[in-house]
């Protein structure tokens, strides 16, 4: 892996899943009020970086289904460049491994990946907070990637506790249907009054229903999420644990070891895309940029 400063390569992307969701209200700008906890985990795409002489930013492979100009990690490196003024471009290739519209996180954290490795890169020096604001244009999970630890989160998605998490692996499947999170967010049957929770409870493993409130629409809408999950469920080790990530479609489960994960991983039925992550604490970024 090449580090220096006209490139940065294999710059990782890290997925995050939901290790809860609750909708604990609503604002007058229409806005959801949420708490969760983001769990990273090991599984992620790969992005590399090559500095250019001139302004110019581009995308040097094809995404399926994502048109440069739209593609998040575009968007961020010129936002980035525009923020501060910056006379460099940059070449960027996007080696995608996580799942659109899985819930998993994978846009936004190609994102915050993006700001991470240009701010370097360009010699940018801004903090990681000023990363975070200028993120939070980008979308509401981009300020957690940047932030690099799991957290409690609440607000829209702004506000960003570090907290400890179990260390364990995840089984995730891939029910293979895209659920766009507008719709979700708009449906008359969305839970929207769920008490809220403090980060102690979280924490202390409180008897608290931990559950993810967008899970029961979105099983109305996508009958194979809920036959993922039904499937799921023979292996939980506690009530509750094989459920939806964010506003969908993956499902996971934790497990304690590898060995368990890689079990019930073996059992998934042919029609499911399906793979095993571990736990991580910080975003493996981290030792690249630091």
């Amino acid at each position: 892996m090449t580090t220096n400063l006209s490139q940065l390569l294999a710059c990782p992307a890290p997925a995050k899943l939901n290790l809860f969701l609750h909708i604990v209200g609503r604002r007058a700008d229409g806005y959801h009020l949420l708490q969760s906890v983001f769990q990273l985990i090991d599984r992620c795409d790969s992005l590399d970086f090559y500095v250019r002489a001139d302004r110019q930013i581009h995308r040097l492979n094809q995404v399926h289904g994502v048109p440069e100009e739209n593609d998040l990690v575009v968007r961020a490196a010129k936002l980035l460049q525009q923020h501060c003024n910056i006379q460099q471009g940059a070449d960027i290739y996007l080696h995608k491994c996580l799942p659109m519209g899985g819930g998993v996180g994978g846009g936004s954290s190609d994102a915050a990946t993006t700001l991470l490795a240009l701010n370097k890169l360009w010699q940018c020096n801004l903090s990681k907070e000023s990363l975070m604001e200028l993120g939070l244009q980008l979308g509401a999970d981009v300020p957690f990637f940047i932030f690099g630890e799991n957290a409690f989160v609440e607000g829209i998605g702004e506000q960003i506790q570090a907290v400890s998490t179990p260390e364990q692996w995840f089984v995730v499947i891939e029910p293979g249907v895209h659920v766009p999170t507008p719709t979700i967010f708009s449906s008359k049957e969305l839970t929207r009054n769920t008490k809220p929770v403090r980060i102690a409870d979280f924490s202390s493993a409180a008897n608290v229903e931990w559950k993810n409130d967008m899970q029961a629409v979105a099983c109305a809408l996508h009958p194979e999420i809920a036959a993922v999950i039904n499937w799921l469920k023979q292996f939980e080790i506690n009530q509750g644990d094989a459920k939806m990530t964010g506003s969908g479609s993956c499902v996971f489960c934790a497990f304690p070891s590898e060995d368990a994960a890689k079990k019930v991983l073996q059992q998934v039925p042919n029609q499911w895309t399906s793979w095993i992550a571990k736990a991580l604490q910080h975003h493996p970024i981290n030792s690249k940029i630091n």
